[in-house]
């Protein structure tokens, strides 16, 4: 069975639950979301500094009981498969949890869509963009020009020729090569890896991932 269709085949399940997802996508080796605005992310987190940084773009109200941190590839096949995953985590625990996400740069047109991305944030397009861009992942994942990435971006609002110039701003750079510097300080050897208030989740899988967060909201009940 190929990739691409374990991918679709856990999309369709994440639809009817989380425990069956665990079985059958492994990580790859190398949002119902609202933003949270930069100034609340700051200073909403105990989690340590390599993990949260204040660029890193998050989601959920700043002071969540449980802060989920998640090393991410726009390009990776299994982040996309996770995405629906963790967003209905969210929407099962709206009050509870808070996501923050850190690029990884782990395959060929990575960073490029990376910084689509973070273009989008510039543009307050941020969810739009990301979830445009993961439905249109097998469009542009094995493409060095992600051509299809960009049109998916467009159609889902993005001012593609003010992107163009944002996306190679300084900051975005900055960000970016912090996110990879700290993503090799901890060890993330694949994509995603996820952090639940600062511990590692150490079985890969949407059940465990779940059953770490609920056990993180229930320590403050």
């Amino acid at each position: 069975m190929s990739r691409r269709i374990l991918v679709i085949l856990i999309l369709t399940i994440a639809a009817i639950g989380f425990a069956v997802a665990v079985f059958l996508y492994p990580r790859e080796e190398a949002p119902l979301y609202q933003a949270t605005p930069a100034s609340a992310q700051a200073s909403a987190t105990s989690a340590p500094t390599s993990l949260v940084r204040f660029h890193s773009p998050s989601f959920g109200p700043a002071n969540a009981q449980v802060t989920v941190v998640e090393f991410f590839d726009p390009s990776c096949e299994a982040c996309r498969a996770f995405y629906p995953i963790v967003k209905q985590m969210m929407e099962k625990h709206p009050d509870d949890i808070r996501l923050v996400l850190r690029y990884v740069l782990n395959h060929q047109g990575s960073e490029e869509a990376s910084r689509i991305i973070e273009a989008a944030r510039k543009q307050n397009l941020f969810v739009p963009v990301i979830e445009a861009l993961l439905e249109s992942q097998p469009k542009w994942h094995d493409d060095p020009k992600i051509l299809a990435a960009w049109a998916a971006a467009e159609q889902a609002g993005l001012d593609v020729a003010k992107a163009r110039e944002q996306m190679m701003s300084a900051d975005i750079t900055a960000a970016l090569e912090k996110d990879t510097a700290d993503a090799a300080r901890i060890g993330v050897r694949g994509t995603p890896t996820f952090f639940v208030n600062g511990r590692p989740l150490t079985q890969f899988g949407a059940q465990p991932l779940y059953d770490l967060i609920k056990s993180e909201i229930n320590k403050g009940r």
